[in-house]
């Protein structure tokens, strides 16, 4: 029969066991980040070594059938959360050329590009640079970013700089003939007194959205409309093909969209730009009144009486507030675009105003938050694509996308009708 030792050697080897096992717990919890750093420098250097005995065999050892040398060894850094650290690797050097050998797990992990991404990602969740270094490293963890480990505030502003530039230009040339945009959103936001972003974001025939470009301007003028639709047509958007477009109601994106897609392109005011310019110019105790007609307007399934009811609130205010009545006059037709469109309620009211391009702006402001001082136009338009990449991270699909069929056979009439007014061929000068 066996008996369990209770003998005080025993006793004492197992307490000493179970304490050394505590120590080295407390010690993963007192610098969890720094054992997993050592962790993954560890297998990063038998990675490294395995690549050395691939191309150079052992040390010490003479390979006649592996390609190399080696060669020593030599220190570099490597991006760990958004800081350097550095190791030791082996080097290998060609039998034939005398030129170092890249190890494959080395040059990936150089290459990784991890540096940028954490810099990138912090800035636009809006951590300021100089407040990178107390975001990724914790001191008290063993793992502090120590001078030289590319945590400095110019450091992590460079790489954002780079990732930023290098988004913004494969963004701005990629393909757009592969979506099938059914309406475009355009809209500008001020960045300063003198500068301005112009955007767009376009919705495919599935209910998708995609942010489909940016531009610079001082205004929102005809040129600088003029700009983003060259740069949209230039990268693939068919101008023969009818879209519905939707605009905060400035003149100048009407009369470049026009020019660039034709006559009768299908325009869509905001309804609620429209409804509040009107409510902010008229007396307040006429303010439940007039919202409460156009809502009625809004919502009504015939555009004749819709427009019929728009002309009679304009003559009851014309003597009160003639200002008011020529703006709910001017631009009549563009308002009720989506309902001589013939769409169903749910998918107007997703279309009859800027919203998706409104939501997306305030993205880039949240984004942008922490500039003070915009250096150049070139510095606004990285943050605005940034902004605009972050935005379309959190798109949903269209509420009604199941109803964009009726809007994609709405946009084939009138070019079926008359294809011959597609497109304005003569476009006056801008």
């Amino acid at each position: 029969m066996e008996r369990g030792t209770t003998s005080p050697p025993a006793l004492a080897s197992t307490a000493e066991l179970t304490a050394a096992v505590e120590e080295a717990r407390d010690a993963v919890r007192a610098s969890f980040e720094q054992f997993c750093l050592m962790a993954g420098l560890a297998s990063l250097a038998q990675m490294l070594e395995e690549d050395a005995m691939a191309l150079a065999g052992a040390p010490h050892a003479r390979a006649a059938d592996k390609p190399g040398y080696r060669w020593g060894r030599a220190r570099g850094s490597l991006g760990f959360h958004g800081g350097k650290v550095e190791m030791e690797r082996p080097r290998v050097r060609s039998k034939t050329t005398g030129k170092e050998l890249a190890l494959p797990s080395w040059k990936e992990a150089a290459e990784a590009g991890w540096l940028e991404q954490w810099a990138m990602s912090l800035m636009l969740m809006n951590v300021a640079t100089r407040k990178v270094g107390r975001a990724v490293r914790l001191p008290e963890a063993g793992v502090p970013s120590e001078a030289g480990s590319g945590l400095s505030k110019s450091a992590v502003s460079r790489r954002f700089k780079a990732l930023t530039q290098a988004r913004l230009d494969e963004w701005m040339a990629s393909d757009l003939s592969g979506l099938d945009l059914l309406v475009i959103q355009i809209d500008g936001l001020h960045m300063d007194d003198t500068l301005l972003m112009l955007g767009a974001v376009g919705i495919d025939a599935d209910g998708r959205k995609h942010p489909l470009g940016v531009v610079e301007g001082a205004t929102e003028n005809a040129a600088t409309v003029q700009a983003l639709l060259d740069n949209l047509v230039d990268r693939g958007l068919d101008p023969e093909v009818c879209r519905l477009f939707i605009v905060d109601g400035a003149k100048a994106l009407t009369k470049a969209i026009r020019r660039t897609f034709g006559a009768d392109i299908p325009i869509q005011r905001c309804q609620i730009h429209k409804a509040r310019n009107i409510t902010e110019r008229i007396d307040p105790k006429l303010h439940a009144a007039v919202r409460r007609a156009l809502r009625q307007a809004w919502e009504m399934d015939d555009a004749d009486k819709a427009e019929r009811l728009l002309r009679n609130l304009a003559r009851r205010l014309e003597l009160e507030a003639p200002g008011v009545s020529k703006s709910i006059l001017e631009g009549l037709d563009e308002i009720l675009t989506v309902i001589r469109l013939g769409l169903p309620p749910e998918l107007r009211r997703s279309l009859a105003s800027t919203n998706i391009i409104e939501s997306m702006n305030a993205v880039i402001r949240q984004v942008c938050r922490n500039v003070k001082r915009w250096r150049d136009a070139k510095m606004a338009l990285r943050w605005t694509a940034a902004g605009m990449l972050e935005a379309a991270k959190g798109f949903r699909r269209l509420k009604a996308y199941k109803q964009l069929p009726v809007l994609k056979a709405a946009l084939l009439r009138p070019r079926e009708a008359d294809p011959t007014t597609a497109v304005d061929q003569a476009p006056e000068a801008a």
